[in-house]
């Protein structure tokens, strides 16, 4: 065996460079470049000189956003900037035309790629000019009053491919804005380098490097671990404190806290899979989940809810007593206690009090949130982008040390492609994987330039599969298990926006993104679904792309009210799920999943609940990720003060058309998910389930699944504690059974 540990900490992530791979052609490309600059457009007064890429608006309303900027930039070149924010258009922008084409070659898949090329070229005929844009004359040297009516006009298109396109693009050009605008972040007050906390060296880990070679680097162990996040590590952590030899393979990458948080377009490019890039079939869903060393643990936000009981005795009732049993209870707070989780010492932010102090005024049940944070005040709110001061204590702070303190082996950069078997008298026995490692670049980045890339065969007596719920059954599927439930029962936990906008600034970035939840909604039809309300990460990277665009000045100008806004969202425990299922092209992950009209209906509830919450506590705006329903605009003469508070005529009016408003479609709605559970569900029978309630999959010896694809059904809270409690669970039998088959064999 050829491989050595080798221990470092990269001082810089560099990406790998842009594929050439022609994706459009050349009149392809210029129209999607003119529909860029359509949805971020440079916006001057009459007086300016006119372009394609110009949105000119009265003098006087020009005056007024400018006023109204400058207002909330601080210092003497406020002015300067403001003119810049409004004036610049987004193929200016000297990054994004090359994130662009990353973003096409490497994250869009083939089925995206044809479509929008199918697209694009019948704006450029003259029948489909003429049907998609009422007009022969190519959308591109259309004036650009024009060609905004007819892109807006797209949001509601009676084809539904075209509503996709509208959707696709205009959440691709807010992303893209968003994470390279030069003049966002001033403009808005937001600093890269959080204000609060020291940054920290983290522990020093060392991971298995392989020299170059045409065949496969061949290991032995005795447990092999897919996935290093919530699942991952405590497996890691118990089975290697249990004697076992364990390996954990992880296909991203680790970096040092003093890499964290890294800048937009760096943190998705390395942090989350696909670049933070994935959405449902429908186009209406942005999906994220994390793709780095400590997996999900590492982007999320702290948040440390047990399983409610609700929720377990739904499970038990499948026939899963476990969740009913103190044997769950102890291993939900075993993994609180390593973790420190606590409410105690939680400092709330503006917004998340403001959420608190609202539900009290309405008489809504509502709490703090624990947080993973050692039993320390942890007052960051760029977590999602990594944590700088390691004061969130999750895998890569607790768990993996634990692990590899106990002599655990660490590989990252590694690809699994399939479970390896060997057939014995008891059946189908999981005997390792084989995969892919691609190592760092010859600076210890992950740019890909000269790095080495070696198949290697792992032999293990055990196989954990923890790559979470769009993964994990991708996996199965490659390694040939049969079971018609691989990848169904994919629960999202879909979630709405709703942004408040106060005159005071608030400064929503700063302190835990997370420490507030209102549960009066949460069980709405007695059978415990309904819907949560959250705080939400309030970087501008995070947010704004879910923001409704409407036109581009509208869009700015909500953009720049960020430093005054309180964010919301509206977690609905999903009763309807969907499906993930292998692309056909190159097996990526693909989400067949849309919120049903129950769920929907959930969300709405919250939605209003929220609203209620915002205007109690002073709001001049309301706004949400459902483009139908314009936002609340809180009259002149309405004092947050007056005797009829959320009577007031006002808002009773704005909820009214709400409801009458309510979605009758999915994807009427710009949605999230930062949860996915369900997809390798567990259960009593293979007929209905993926797994066997010790999480070995039916069918096999060996191969177990331990992440939350192997909820029951969806959670309902944020899912890492249930994830790490099911996962203390079984890992600790592991251990158990491993030990019984060596005492056995030693007879």
């Amino acid at each position: 065996m050829a491989e050595e540990l080798v221990s470092f900490s990269p001082s810089v992530a560099p990406l790998a460079p842009v594929s050439t791979e022609q994706v459009f052609s050349d009149l392809q490309w210029k129209t999607l470049l003119s529909l860029a600059d359509t949805v971020i457009p440079s916006v001057r007064g009459p007086r300016a000189r006119k372009s394609r890429s110009t949105k000119v608006v009265p003098q006087a309303k020009l005056d007024v956003a400018l006023e109204t900027l400058k207002a909330g930039i601080p210092g003497p070149d406020a002015s300067t900037l403001a003119t810049q924010y409004l004036e610049e258009n987004l193929t200016s922008i000297p990054e994004v035309r090359q994130a662009l084409q990353r973003l096409f070659t490497e994250y869009v898949h083939q089925e995206g790629r044809n479509g929008l090329s199918m697209v694009l070229t019948a704006l450029n005929t003259r029948a489909g000019s003429l049907l998609l844009t009422g007009s022969m004359t190519p959308i591109q040297d259309q004036p650009f009053y024009v060609r905004e009516q007819i892109f807006q006009s797209w949001a509601d298109s009676r084809l539904p491919p075209v509503r996709a396109f509208y959707r696709g693009l205009v959440g691709m050009f807010k992303k893209m804005w968003v994470t390279f605008s030069p003049t966002l972040y001033p403009t808005v007050g937001v600093p890269h380098v959080p204000v609060f906390g020291t940054p920290k060296d983290g522990f020093q880990y060392e991971f298995l490097q392989f020299p170059p070679g045409q065949k496969p680097e061949m290991i032995e162990t005795d447990v092999i671990i897919i996935g290093s996040g919530c699942g991952g590590s405590v497996a890691a952590k118990n089975l290697a404190e249990a004697g076992k030899r364990v390996i954990v393979v992880e296909k991203g990458y680790s970096f040092s806290p003093r890499q964290f948080p890294m800048r937009p377009n760096e943190g998705f490019n390395n942090l989350f899979d696909s670049a933070g890039a994935v959405t449902n079939d429908e186009g209406s869903m942005g999906v994220l989940y994390g793709s780095t060393w400590g997996g999900g643990g590492t982007v999320n936000w702290s948040a440390s809810l047990q399983t409610q009981g609700y929720v377990r005795r739904e499970w038990a009732n499948r026939g899963l007593p476990f969740f009913t049993s103190l044997e769950f209870q102890n291993s939900l707070d075993r993994v609180c206690e390593r973790m420190g989780v606590s409410a105690e010492f939680t400092n709330h932010n503006k917004a998340n009090r403001m959420i608190l102090e609202g539900a009290r005024k309405l008489g809504y049940s509502a709490k703090a949130v624990p947080q993973n944070t050692g039993g320390e005040t942890h007052y960051c709110g760029h977590c999602t982008l990594g944590c700088h001061s390691g004061g969130k204590k999750g895998p890569v702070e607790t768990f993996l040390v634990d692990a590899a303190n106990a002599g655990a082996t660490f590989i990252e950069g590694f690809n699994v492609e399939r479970v390896l078997f060997s057939k014995k008298k008891a059946g189908k026995v999981a005997s390792g994987v084989l995969g892919t490692w691609v190592s760092r670049d010859a600076h210890f980045g992950v740019s890909g330039v000269g790095a080495v890339k070696r198949k290697v065969i792992i032999r293990a007596k055990k196989v954990v599969v923890s790559g979470g719920s769009l993964h994990s059954p991708l996996l199965l599927l490659r390694s040939g298990i049969k079971n018609a439930n691989i990848g169904r029962n994919l629960h999202l936990h879909p979630v709405a926006i709703a942004t408040a906008v106060f005159d005071e600034t608030l400064r929503p970035w700063e302190g835990a993104c997370l420490t507030a939840v209102v549960n009066e909604f949460e069980d709405s039809d007695g059978q415990g679904h309904g819907a949560k309300i959250e705080g939400v990460s309030m970087l501008p990277a995070a947010i704004l792309p879910i923001y409704t665009w409407r036109d581009g000045l509208d869009y700015k100008l909500q953009a720049a009210k960020l430093s005054r806004s309180a964010g919301f969202i509206t977690l609905v425990r999903d009763r309807d799920p969907g499906r993930v299922y292998p692309d056909s092209n190159d097996g990526r992950p693909r989400i067949d999943y849309s919120v049903s009209s129950f769920d929907r209906q959930h969300m709405i509830d919250a939605l209003i609940a929220s609203a209620k919450i915002s205007y109690i506590s002073g709001a001049k705006e309301i706004h949400t990720s459902y483009r139908d329903m314009p936002p609340f605009i809180r009259p002149a003469d309405d004092s947050p003060n007056g005797p009829d508070g959320v009577n007031s005529p006002a808002i009773t009016a704005w909820i009214d058309e709400l409801r009458r408003k309510a979605p009758k479609t999915s994807d009427k709605v710009m949605w999230a998910s930062a949860h996915q559970m369900g997809s390798c569900r567990m259960g009593t029978n293979p007929r209905y389930s993926v797994v066997d309630p010790q999480g070995q999959v039916w069918g096999t010896k060996g191969l177990y699944v331990v992440d939350a694809s192997i909820f029951p059904s969806a959670s309902g809270v944020n899912p890492m504690i249930t994830n790490m409690g099911i996962a203390d669970y079984i890992s600790r039998n592991i251990a158990k059974t491993m030990d019984l088959a060596t005492a056995v064999a030693r007879l």
